[in-house]
């Protein structure tokens, strides 16, 4: 419970004196609503779900406006007896004295004791009189829960002594709204109209026309996080008096279609992707308790007979909602719907629901009020209902295909029952046919998938464990390599699906480059707008509108610092020239060079020459212009760093208390000024940091905290935590993503001159007590840190953010910026938290890992994270220690984060460019499967590997050709060689070449030495393949030849003459 809590005792009253009054005169009348209960006993046992109340929860937050959990509730028509923790009780004592006596009843720890507070509420029930209402379905769970009904068993109250309760509430609290909660009703119909047809409409639209690939699970979250972007409420006129920060979430919202359809909205969405058909949504806020529901049927490219199925729906429920008014019975309602449903098509009856709606407000779902053709519920001016209207299952019969053979139908409204008519509060969400039809592309033919182009083989890098033979131990870890290359080739596959049907066919670049166009500036609209120095046809410098004016042929022209590339001056004797060199298209001066222009018959100036006897004029121009320059490039690059600059929404103070506080805190990044500490304060939405004297505030909205983390002092010199932001925020002139809030935790920090006994201890005992001391002063301050952390998170849970804490057993040493840092997962994240600039990557935002430099005998490798966001260049984490290669694989498997290894350091630039340009092609082509290094291949024969690096006759030719050309020897040495030579062999007859060679074959493998040279054969020839796909990505104009050619070519080039790669790529 928070401390703020304070319950209204005017309205309390006013509805408790209600309800009793209207139990006695029920009495009166022959016991209508209250069956002849004299009691009732309202039961909470644990709190309830956010966004579920059941009946005792709702009766709860009618009377008092909050649910106090493990509390009982026994009423009489003159007494309201309540059993509750201290805690509790202390919010209810305020409420005595008015005309209903209220008895309260403070549980404590003696087990005796709470059984005496049980005993008096069942006397009460007793001399109340013979019969008691109570939950027949009772549902409350918990300790407190089970302990009443123990004793209630135990009192021998009879079955048919008991009344159900559930009826009760409703007819006497819960159904009719006064004034107040119809309005809270009202404005929650509202916010989930605007969700509906301002955001999800839009949002599946663009989905559908685009073509694009979304799960139902994904679609409903990003509807769901919707409800934190409090502008978009604020935007709506009738949200003047509404404060969106109250609004929460009645029903989640739930997508159905492609055949599967539950239209009571019970079950979550799945992760099906949306279909192009028949699409059925839902939800529901809630607006200070009270809740409301919406729901519709969008058709894509409906065809006749789900018009017609549609537009009788339509008619079925326009007819219910024109029945409803004071007076008329539920079954009536129900009966006035499945008679218009008879007469115009009777064979769907059996697809009709059994309740056309049911009571809402507090509850979720009030089943006392069911529109159905059993209830003679009688319907009262006040009462809001959910009215739902559908077809369950209907046959297609034109399917467009598989998905589209079954379809249901549904409308869904909240409304409030009038005098004389009924009231739709979600009317702002069309239902007419015309509104929830779409139409994209009939006319197209769906395209056939192409078939997966073959990637030439890639074979696997083998890489040893160890650097010695003697530290190989035989099949070590062998099962657990095989699960772990098992795991990541199923995540490979999963990850190559997701691409291709995340970008289907006609996905458009992702980089944009198709959209950009020719940028253009203008200085001045009119002309008299230009400097009045421009009479004397000199060069101005008019910085006010950023314009170089530069005389041509008697007349000012003005020329655009944009347009401006520089200026230089070049004395001569006693002149001088002023160049002014332009940006124009073509110029091919490097990548940035991609300025697309109209027409492309169309003329530029590069540069233009004015020559001068000022010398000093021309110095001053020429600074002029290059300062100008600078400085616009300068605020283009401020302009493009605050992008992504938010402006946060107020800090809204805590009142009534003093909020929780962290002093002695220093914040990184630091702030302007003298190093002094400050403190952290908790507040209602969010943190401030009041640095030094409370000149200056730094406020953190939780609404834009994404990450919360707590680092320990273990091993460390401070304590950290660490809060990393959705977007960033301007901390001293800088924009910052990442906030510390840290102390340092060395001993220094303390005073030890005095509070402190010494008695003279000296050498190792004292050293040891120091120890002892700085070990528990570490304890605590960790403890503190924990504690407050804890309590941001429980500040923050509307947002649910948690404390993480770094694990740093799992941790490894790299380099992400500048320095070696210990960088250390946590639950949901890969952090290094010690060293500005920090890192912080979200795992759930990373498509995969490659590892590069992973290679016998080199120390280091290095880590390359490639980001879902193709667009965000990837992170790498360079030098690694090797030793650390196994622990870093096992812990991206057991994240489920695919990863791919190899030796070489790969152009990354150029790789996500091919994947943005065309991402659709990418994952046609195979994906990241080019990465990859098979573990199959690993496993299949010597033959089969070197079938792959078979080298052709022409190739041989080449070979040899080149190999004669560049011999060391001339042909007479090589004869000299050949002579020298023969008289040895003819003297003396030895063994054939080919049998000394099976000769030493055969004893290297009873020496275990031929696997050796097998297997560095196999690492020579994977890495030369390796290699030659590197070089492809790198070098396209080279994709014409052979894999051993190519790097055998770009090695020589490499070693002759390094320059030489640069001209392979131009080519």
């Amino acid at each position: 419970m928070a401390d703020d809590i304070v319950i209204d005792k005017q309205l309390f009253h006013e509805r408790l004196n209600g309800f009793m009054t209207k139990w006695k005169a029920d009495k009166r009348s022959g016991d209508q609503i209250f069956g002849g209960a004299t009691s009732a006993v309202v039961l909470v046992g644990k709190a309830s779900e956010p966004g579920s109340y059941l009946k005792p929860a709702a009766f709860q937050l009618w009377l008092l406006g909050y649910e106090f959990p493990a509390t009982l509730f026994v009423l009489t028509p003159d007494l309201l007896q309540v059993v509750t923790t201290k805690k509790k009780a202390s919010y209810l004592e305020p409420l005595k004295g008015g005309k209903v006596p209220i008895e309260i009843l403070v549980r404590g720890k003696d087990a005796e004791e709470n059984k005496k507070q049980f005993q008096s509420c069942l006397d009460t029930i007793k001399n109340a009189g013979k019969k008691v209402a109570v939950l027949k379905k009772d549902s409350a769970a918990g300790p407190f829960a089970e302990e009443w009904r123990t004793a209630f068993s135990g009192a021998d109250i009879k079955e048919d002594s008991q009344v159900d309760l559930a009826p009760i509430l409703s007819n006497a609290a819960l159904s009719i709204k006064d004034g107040q909660e119809m309005r809270n009703m009202r404005d929650a119909a509202r916010a989930s109209s605007a969700l509906m047809t301002n955001f999800f409409v839009e949002e599946m639209s663009e989905i559908l026309d685009g073509e694009k690939k979304i799960s139902h699970r994904a679609f409903a979250d990003k509807v769901t996080n919707k409800i934190d972007d409090a502008k978009f409420f604020q935007k709506e006129k009738w949200t003047k008096n509404v404060d969106p920060m109250q609004l929460d979430w009645f029903l989640q919202p739930t997508v159905q279609s492609g055949g599967s359809y539950d239209l009571k909205f019970a079950a979550e969405p799945d992760e099906s992707n949306l279909h192009a058909g028949v699409i059925v949504s839902a939800l529901g806020l809630r607006y200070k308790m009270y809740g409301s529901l919406v729901g519709r049927t969008y058709m894509v490219g409906p065809n006749k007979s789900q018009e017609a199925n549609y537009k009788l729906l339509l008619s079925i429920h326009d007819a219910v909602i024109s029945s409803i008014k004071d007076g008329v019975s539920a079954k009536e309602v129900y009966a006035k719907a499945l008679n218009l449903l008879k007469q115009k098509k009777p064979d769907l009856e059996k697809h009709f629901p059994k309740n056309v709606g049911y009571g809402i407000g507090t509850e979720n779902k009030d089943a006392a009020l069911l529109l159905s053709g059993k209830s003679a519920r009688v319907l009262k001016d006040g009462m809001t209902l959910v009215i739902s209207t559908g077809l369950q299952d209907l046959e297609n019969p034109s399917p467009q295909d598989k998905k589209s053979k079954t379809y249901s139908l549904v409308i869904v409204d909240t409304v409030r029952v009038g005098q004389n008519e009924c009231v739709a509060y979600t009317k702002d969400t069309p239902s007419d046919l015309d509104s929830v039809s779409f139409f994209f592309n009939d006319e197209e033919e769906e395209a056939k998938p192409k078939s997966k182009k073959e990637r030439p083989p890639i074979a696997q890098t083998s890489v040893t464990k160890t650097r010695t033979r003697h530290e190989r131990p035989t099949n070590q870890d062998a099962e657990k390599e095989a699960q772990r290359r098992e795991h990541q080739k199923e995540l490979h596959q999963k990850k190559q699906q997701q691409g291709l049907e995340t970008y289907g066919k006609g996905t458009k670049s992702l980089n944009g480059t198709e959209e950009k166009k020719f940028k253009k500036f203008e200085s001045y609209k009119r002309d008299n707008q230009l400097p009045p120095a421009v009479a004397n046809l000199g060069i101005v410098v008019d910085k006010k509108n950023l314009t170089v004016l530069l005389p041509i042929m008697g007349r000012p022209v003005p020329f655009h610092i944009h347009t401006i590339k520089n200026a230089s001056h070049t004395p001569e004797n006693d002149t001088t020239s002023l160049r002014i060199n332009f940006l124009s298209p073509g110029q091919g001066v490097g990548r940035k060079d991609d300025q697309p222009f109209e027409d492309p018959t169309a003329h530029f100036i590069r540069s233009l020459t004015f020559r001068s006897y000022d010398i000093d004029r021309i110095e001053s121009i020429t600074r002029d212009i290059t300062e100008l320059k600078k400085d616009v490039v300068r605020r283009d690059q401020e302009k493009k760093q605050m992008e992504d600059v938010v402006e946060q929404d107020k800090l809204i103070p805590v009142k009534n208390r003093k909020p929780y506080n962290l002093d002695m805190i220093f914040m990184r990044p630091a702030l302007d000024g003298r190093r002094i500490p400050g403190s952290v304060e908790i507040h209602q939405n969010g943190l401030r940091y009041v640095h030094g004297s409370a000149q200056t505030k730094i406020d953190i909205l939780f609404s834009n905290m994404k990450h919360l983390f707590f680092q320990p002092s273990q091993h460390e010199l401070i304590v950290i935590i660490h809060v990393h932001l959705k977007n960033p925020i301007m901390i001293a002139k800088k924009k910052a993503k990442d906030i510390q809030f840290v102390r340092e935790a060395t001993e220094m920090q303390f005073d030890e001159t005095g509070n402190r006994k010494r008695r003279h201890k000296f050498g190792d005992e004292e050293e040891f007590e120091e120890e002892q001391e700085e070990r528990r002063r570490r304890a605590a301050l960790d403890k503190e840190f924990k504690n407050f952390a804890e309590k941001i998170a429980d500040a923050a849970r509307n947002e649910n953010t948690s404390v993480d804490i770094p694990y740093r057993e799992l941790g490894f040493n790299g380099v992400p910026s500048r320095s070696s840092v210990l960088i250390q997962p946590t639950t949901d994240c890969l952090v290094q938290l010690t060293e500005p600039p920090f890192l912080c990557l979200t795992l759930a935002e990373i498509e995969m890992v490659h590892l590069e430099r992973v290679q016998f005998g080199l120390r280091n490798f290095d880590l390359v994270v490639v980001f879902k966001d193709y667009n965000r260049a990837p992170i790498h984490i360079n030098t690694i220690p090797v030793e650390s290669l196994e622990p870093v694989k096992d812990w991206l498997d057991s994240v489920d984060i695919p990863f791919t290894e190899g030796p070489l350091n790969l152009n990354w630039a150029t790789i996500m460019k091919t994947v943005t340009s065309d991402p659709h092609q990418f994952f046609v082509d195979g994906g990241w499967s080019f990465l990859a290094t098979d573990s199959d291949d690993e496993d299949e024969d010597p033959e089969d590997e070197e079938s792959a690096f078979e080298v052709s006759e022409s190739e041989l030719a080449v070979s040899d050709e080149s190999s004669e050309e560049d011999s060391e020897f001339d042909e007479n040495a090589s004869e000299e060689m050949s002579a020298e030579g023969s008289e040895d062999e003819l003297s003396e007859e030895g063994e054939d070449w080919d049998e000394l060679e099976k000769k030493a074959a055969r004893k290297d493998r009873e020496g275990g030495l031929a696997a050796e040279e097998d297997e560095r054969e196999r690492v020579r020839e994977k890495t030369m393949m390796m290699t030659a796909v590197w070089l492809r990505i790198c070098f396209p104009g080279l994709g014409h030849l052979c894999g051993v050619e190519l790097v055998n070519r770009c090695i020589l080039a490499a070693s002759l003459k390094p320059a030489l790669i640069l001209e392979l790529d131009e080519c």
